[in-house]
């Protein structure tokens, strides 16, 4: 083990640091790597756990073990000890990322190669500060610190060639009840657009700016909108901004509401962030403040919720274009197509 730890520590790095480069290019790209719609990978990417801070958390993970392998590269007794702790912060952070990806069954194998090194990594790592292990001989060292590049190099390289897959359109032989139910109700000619969102999703935020001018602009008048609010629990101001929505809609502000929340920033979603927002679009404050604490506000978005469950949703943000679903993120190009296919069906 006096020896094999050094390879044991530039191994596992090396694979935790090609499988954070991969999810990086898909945070900041799009899915190249990992399949998007449904996936465990798309999951936790839209999670409070995907962009701590604020920083896209494949970030943390690249610098995080470049940092682990350059201390096992450096002999002595302060590298040691440091590379010790930084193992260890890594490693109680990978445990609970597992623990998150066990507990809402949202499996990302990218995830999984990075946590599970990341602790084997911090046993080896306290293992050399209490047994003060050094690394082996400089060219060794430099074969490692080679690898350890091409590792994070390789993935960047591959990810920012390739064009990222196309958020999938799924057309639904059997479209749920809840969502034919809305089609019977709108008038003939005009196009269902059903809209299922988290107003603090990222990826919900960008579909919805997106969808936005083709609704009031392309294809204004033509399409009955449906928008159902539906605040997951890992977003923590997403319930006051889906309250805050339901209100704006009931006092006649609906679509302008949307926009302002889409565009604020998420910290501001707060009770008293949204009631900025209701006071700048000019809505009576004392109904829009007793409508928010009103326990129908909060019916109505467990209602949404249920709705989006029986419309067999499993990620956000989520569509129906007439009996077209579109599960995540979607660009301007997929919402057209769906769009004026659904039409050209009426």
């Amino acid at each position: 083990m006096k020896k094999a730890w050094f390879w044991i520590v530039v191994v596992l790095s090396a694979a935790a640091i090609a499988a954070a480069g991969a999810l990086f290019v898909d945070y900041v790209r799009g899915p190249v790597f990992c399949d998007d719609a449904g996936s465990g990978c798309a999951a936790l990417r839209q999670s409070a756990w995907g962009h701590p801070l604020g920083v896209p958390m494949p970030v943390f993970g690249l610098s995080g073990f470049l940092a682990i392998a350059l201390t096992a590269c450096i002999p002595g007794r302060r590298t040691q000890i440091a590379q010790a702790v930084l193992a260890s912060i890594g490693g109680v952070v990978a445990g609970i990322l597992i623990g998150v990806q066990l507990t809402t069954k949202h499996i990302c194998p990218y995830c999984m190669v990075t946590d599970n090194s990341a602790l084997i990594v911090m046993g080896v790592s306290i293992a050399r500060a209490l047994k003060r292990w050094d690394p082996p001989a400089s060219r060794q060292v430099g074969g490692a610190v080679m690898g350890l590049c091409a590792a994070a190099i390789v993935p960047l390289a591959i990810g920012f060639s390739r064009t990222p897959k196309p958020p999938p359109a799924v057309e639904v032989t059997e479209v749920p009840a809840p969502i034919r139910e809305e089609i019977e109700k709108t008038p003939k000619g005009m196009l269902t657009v059903v809209d299922f969102i988290d107003l603090e999703c990222p990826f919900c935020r960008a579909t919805h700016k997106e969808l936005e001018p083709l609704l009031h602009a392309e294809y204004k008048g033509r399409i009955r909108l449906v928008r159902k609010n539906v605040p997951l629990r890992m977003h923590p101001h997403a319930a006051d901004a889906a309250r805050a929505n339901c209100c704006a809609e009931l006092l006649g502000k609906g679509d302008e509401a949307t926009d302002a929340l889409v565009d604020a920033n998420p910290e501001d979603l707060t009770p008293e962030g949204c009631e900025k927002i209701a006071e700048k679009l000019g809505l009576d404050m004392d109904r829009f403040r007793a409508c928010v604490k009103d326990p129908a506000t909060d019916a109505r978005i467990k209602a949404d919720s249920e709705m989006f469950k029986a419309s067999a949703g499993h990620g956000l943000p989520m569509l129906y274009i007439g009996e077209t679903r579109l599960v995540g993120e979607q660009d301007h190009d997929s919402l057209k197509a769906a769009i004026d296919d659904e039409l050209r069906r009426l």
